[in-house]
């Protein structure tokens, strides 16, 4: 017994095949098209309302051997070195450089966004972003995030680096936890980090530092702290305790003010 072939199927099929081959050489004779043409208009796209990079700065990158890209056919221009070049740039977290057949040349950029600045031992001044990495001290533009200071050891390398010692991981770890929670993040200001390496808060109300002591339970100290501020300092002012100490387990051992 023969099958009897399904001539509907096949025909779908070539169909099909044709349409793909089509659409194949319709994308390559577009292709082709665009690297003719010339580029008239360069257009940057910086994705963040904050700019830690000038525009000065971006045409800079995009300007070879001071020749203006304006003018040139797209085929000359090398794409992939522009967008390698900006990629450099340490407030750039992701470059993206395209043409259209129009001639424009798109570029955006999205920079990195600074979580922290630190302030290390050796008075070197940096950033930590969202994603744990080092970043260097915008010139243009100093965003309002928390600040941390005093004997901290990690060396900066003025260049985009890795978190390297325990001490500035766990200091990213608190400043996440205190950036996610609306209360905290408008109520500490700064961390100090003792000759202990115990973390000491400092608050924009209040007259009194917390001290934190490391990053481990982060969750359980700052609901201590919280029920603290709302059954305690009420009825005793704001400024009675000279430290409020979270660091044992459970409990909250403050230190009065001397005046």
């Amino acid at each position: 017994m023969f099958k009897r072939i399904n001539w509907k199927a096949m025909l779908f099929g070539f169909t099909w095949l044709i349409c793909l081959g089509s659409l194949g050489a319709l994308m390559s004779f577009i292709e082709d098209k665009k690297q003719e043409t010339t580029c008239s208009r360069i257009k940057i796209d910086l994705l963040e309302p904050h700019q830690y990079i000038e525009r000065t700065e971006i045409n800079q990158l995009l300007t070879k051997n001071r020749e203006t890209l304006i003018g040139k056919t797209l085929k000359t221009i090398n794409i992939h070195q522009i967008e390698h070049s900006i990629k450099s740039n340490p407030f750039v977290k992701h470059a993206k450089v395209y043409a259209d057949m129009d001639g424009t040349l798109w570029v955006q950029i999205k920079q990195r966004e600074p979580l922290m600045r630190v302030l290390n031992i050796l008075n070197q001044d940096f950033y930590i972003d969202r994603n744990g990495f080092k970043m260097p001290i915008s010139k243009v533009f100093t965003p309002n995030v928390l600040v941390a200071n005093g004997f901290i050891m990690e060396h900066f390398s003025h260049r985009v680096d890795t978190l390297k010692t325990q001490l500035v991981k766990d200091l990213f770890k608190t400043a996440v936890f205190i950036e996610n929670d609306a209360l905290w993040s408008q109520q500490i200001e700064q961390v100090y980090v003792n000759a202990n390496a115990d973390f000491e808060l400092v608050p924009r109300v209040g007259d009194h530092k917390i001290i934190l002591g490391n990053a481990d339970a982060l969750d359980i100290k700052f609901r201590n702290l919280l029920a603290f501020y709302k059954k305690a300092l009420p009825s005793v002012g704001w400024n009675t305790y000279k430290t409020i100490n979270l660091k044992y387990k459970n409990q909250i051992v403050c230190e009065r003010s001397s005046e």
